[in-house]
């Protein structure tokens, strides 16, 4: 195991270049499953969870040629080999689970164990399963094996949740069913748009996404195609925050504006706000003052609570209630969609920081508080980004175990944060 050694008190400032969102990269190569053609991705992140990704597209047949100083990835699965995959590398990342959809629309069979991921709480596959079912394939959920099989017809669909990984899987699945499917209640989120927008460049007929309904006519097969996965906004939010606790300026190149005027909103709230240029695609962050809390009308302590897109993201959650350690006032954070994720807080609070847990989805948090270096350990990505941050704010030496959590969802973090002017090494 290794582990990230910070030297607190340094200022972050500069500029980065955001990465490729692994949210959509994730199952852009999964989609790539669904032509015998070559496929090629860019600006994909160099990650841990996308190599894992790539590793599991192997075992179906996929031949893969990366590289990664570029962002590229070329996929090409003339033919799929086996509609099975193995536990431990199932096991490793959710997203092996987005692999039942282009199965079974190229095959028409999908075997694979319950997903792995992090621990953040239950995330059900109820929904993926109802969706399936509707487009007329059999779904079998054993306790150790997931089977899918069956001709896939087109349906009028009303998920049940707005899933993303469950709109990623029903409509990977219906590009080539036959006749038109209907997705109600279908996630928002840009990571979406951009699985769509690659799915149209391969010959589906996809209209609708980035809304809740999205529709599909069934085609009868995909080509290969060049499709570019999107800026990590998360990631930019994670650096973005570094540098308002430390009292640093950044500036973001490489963005995609949208998902900003998402995230502007809760950001402001802790005094945290920037300018977008679109036509340059940066982002520029410069502290105005000292961080503080706007309250609502009548001084009411202010709520941040995540939901579905465009509300605020949940993987953004972590980060911001460290923010709040640092931002004078009081703010409750309310985690509507994972039962497990707040309870990282503990490691805040041996560092100083002032959180009263409410229960498992609330926590009240008031700064400005001194962090003070510790040792803590990383339980997934976001929390361990967010103790990262911490530690870079914390008087003196902090210790963050298990730093192969944050290089699944973030590229060569001590690298980049070291060139901002942190003081940070990987042991």
């Amino acid at each position: 195991m290794s582990r990230f050694v910070i030297q607190g008190g340094k200022t972050i400032s500069g500029t980065h270049r955001v990465s490729g969102n692994k949210n959509a990269a994730l199952p852009m190569i999964a989609a790539s499953l669904l032509s015998a053609e070559p496929v090629t991705l860019r600006n994909v992140p160099d990650i841990a969870d996308v190599a894992a990704m790539l590793e599991a597209a192997k075992t179906f047949g996929a031949k893969v040629s990366r590289d990664a100083k570029e962002g590229t990835v070329v996929l090409a699965t003339p033919k799929v080999k086996t509609a099975k995959i193995d536990s431990a590398l199932a096991a490793k990342i959710r997203t092996s689970f987005l692999f039942a959809g282009p199965l079974l629309a190229r095959v028409g069979r999908a075997s694979l164990p319950p997903p792995g991921g992090d621990q953040i709480g239950h995330r059900r596959l109820d929904t993926h399963f109802a969706g399936f079912r509707a487009l007329g394939a059999k779904a079998v959920a054993g306790r150790k094996t997931l089977r899918f099989s069956g001709e896939l017809k087109g349906a009028r669909i009303l998920l049940d949740e707005a899933s993303v990984t469950a709109t990623e899987n029903v409509l990977m699945a219906s590009v080539t069913a036959r006749g038109r499917t209907v997705i109600f209640n279908a996630a928002c989120e840009p990571h979406i748009v951009d699985l769509a927008n690659m799915l149209n460049a391969m010959g589906a007929k996809v209209s609708g996404a980035g809304t809740n309904r999205i529709e599909v006519e069934g085609v009868e097969s995909l080509h290969g195609c060049e499709a570019s996965v999107g800026c990590d906004y998360i990631e930019a939010g994670s650096y973005i925050v570094a540098a308002a606790v430390t009292g640093g300026e950044l500036t973001l190149t490489g963005i995609d504006p949208e998902p900003f005027e998402v995230l502007a909103g809760a950001f402001a709230r802790f005094g945290v706000t920037w300018t977008v240029s679109a036509r340059e695609r940066t982002l520029t962050f410069v502290p105005k003052r000292r961080l503080k809390m706007k309250y609502d009308l009548g001084d009411a302590i202010p709520s941040v609570s995540d939901g579905t897109w465009p509300a605020f993201p949940s993987d953004l959650m972590s980060i911001l209630i460290v923010l709040a350690t640092q931002t004078r006032g009081t703010c409750l954070f309310f985690e509507k969609m994972f039962e497990s994720r707040l309870y990282f807080v503990d490691h805040l609070r041996q560092m100083g920081a002032k959180i009263v847990q409410c229960d498992p989805h609330r926590v009240v948090v008031t700064g400005p508080s001194q962090l003070y270096g510790g040792t803590v350990t990383s339980p997934d990505i976001r929390a361990g980004i967010a103790l990262v941050i911490a530690a870079l704010v914390a008087k003196g030496e902090s210790t963050i175990l298990g730093a192969e959590t944050v290089d699944r969802g973030y590229v060569s973090v001590e690298t980049e944060l070291s060139r901002l002017g942190a003081g940070i090494v990987r042991k």
